[in-house]
Formats: structure tokens, sequence, C-alpha cells
């Protein structure tokens, strides 16, 4: 089974690119986010073509998460446990299915803009209701089903995974509470099962558009996959696929894709 997440910047934008990689790639099961349309606008005809079924959570803002599927979709969820509001809104953000006996949550987890504004503590409060989510999925033998989020943390785990750890001393994505909350989840029982064979020594998934970001390979791992115990054993390979992160109309984020053998 091939399942992979990716953070499109808009479906509607990158609903060429995104059909053409899923004829190549051939994934079972995509975790999307970033949709940037309601759900209701979402291009089902174009991607039902392909053999998917279609589960989208978005109301046409910036964010938006879905799961495609060619092997089954049930059990669909929306939002995570006690979900927190920022500004009075439940943003869809977060988004189970069950896909040929596989349980995924495609997930985007909020920027925090800045360490001391309200979208930081907003995007602390979320990802603790995404650990609550993790212990409830994972409760009273579950755990025997392999299990996995993906999608767009927002998050680079280590230092490693910034092109320059040095310009982030004031940034979000690398602060001690935000990575504690990655650490959380490695409590519950996930691995990062990424950093397996991959193609590339620094194995980003996000370049910033501007200032020839991707070219200089100035990015981040924010794009992760945390897995359990059935799932992480499962894996035979995983890697991002930087060459859907060239040329014209691509998003600014590159597909993450995991093989498994179950």
């Amino acid at each position: 089974m091939r399942i992979a997440t990716w953070n499109v910047n808009s479906v509607t934008a990158r609903l060429p690119r995104l059909v053409g990689w899923l004829s190549s790639a051939r994934p079972d099961v995509v975790c999307v986010q970033e949709l940037k349309c309601a759900a209701e606008a979402f291009p089902r005809e174009q991607i039902a073509e392909l053999g998917y079924d279609i589960a989208c959570h978005g109301t046409g803002r910036w964010n938006g998460v879905a799961v495609l599927s060619r092997v089954g979709l049930e059990d669909i969820t929306r939002d995570l446990v006690n979900q927190p509001a920022y500004d009075g809104v439940v943003e869809p953000r977060a988004l189970g299915a069950t896909c040929g006996g596989v349980r995924v949550w495609s997930v985007y987890v909020p920027n925090g803009r800045e360490p001391g504004h309200p979208h930081y503590d907003y995007k602390l409060a979320w990802l603790e209701a995404l650990h609550a989510t993790v212990l409830a999925e994972t409760a009273d033998g579950r755990g025997e089903r392999p299990f996995a989020v993906l999608g767009d943390f927002n998050i680079a785990p280590t230092d490693d995974d910034v092109w320059d750890i040095s310009l982030f001393t004031e940034s979000t994505h690398v602060t001690e509470p935000e990575r504690k909350a990655l650490a959380m989840l490695r409590d519950a029982g996930l691995t990062d099962v990424v950093p397996r064979p991959l193609k590339y020594d620094r194995p980003y998934t996000y370049w910033d558009y501007r200032q020839l970001a991707f070219p200089k390979n100035k990015g981040m791992r924010i794009d992760l996959v945390y897995a359990d115990s059935a799932f992480a054993g499962a894996v035979t390979d995983a890697y991002v696929d930087r060459e859907e992160r060239k040329g014209k109309g691509a998003s600014d984020h590159a597909p993450v894709v995991v093989d498994l053998e179950l």
C-alpha cells in the first residue's frame, strides 16, 4: 500500500499538478492539506475519475483537509477531540478515515505566526487536542490496526530539519513547546517514520516561493508521518517527492510518500 501526504496550497490552483501526480505516483491513500476551498467546491469529478473516493473538510478559507482513497473510505471523522477554536471558529484542519484497514488522519496544524501571538497559543492548544485524539484512537486495543497521523505539522522536529537554525531563534516551528508536543505524540506510541532510506541527505518538504529558496535548498521538513508500531513496522520505503516541487504551478510543499507491506 502506498500512502502519501501533501499540502497542495489550494486544490483549485494545483488541480492539474494533483491529477498528474496521482496518475503517475499511483498512491492508494493521500492525505491533502490547505485545500483553500469549501467542501462542496472540491473538484470531486476529476479525482473520482482516477478511482478515488473522497472525504473533505473545508470552508473555503486558507485551511481545509481531505483524504483520497482507492482502497475504501470508512469511519470518517471531522475535527479532533475537543478541538479548540480561533476567533470563535473551529477551523477545518483535521480529518480521520479508515482506508483498506489503515486508520489515517490528515492534519493541518496551525502555523502559530510568532511566539507570544494568540495564534501561537492556539497552535499549542490544537496540538494538545491532537494528542488527545491519538490517545483515543489507540486506546482499548485499537493499536492493532495500523494508524498514522499525516500532514503539515508546521513543526521542524530537529535543528537539522531547517536549512539554517540560526535564522529561527525568534520564530515558530522550532520552539521547545512545539517540539514538546511532538514528543508527546512519540510518548503516545507514535514514530516519525520518514527518516528511513531517503533519497536526499536533507529531506526538506517545504521551500518558500521567495528568494530562490527551492533552487538554493533553503527548506524545512515540516510535513510528517507519525505512525504506530503496526504501521511503522510495515514501512518498506519513504521519500519526499522533490520533483513535484519543481516547475510552473507547483505547491510550496512536496508530497511525502510511504510504502507499506501489510
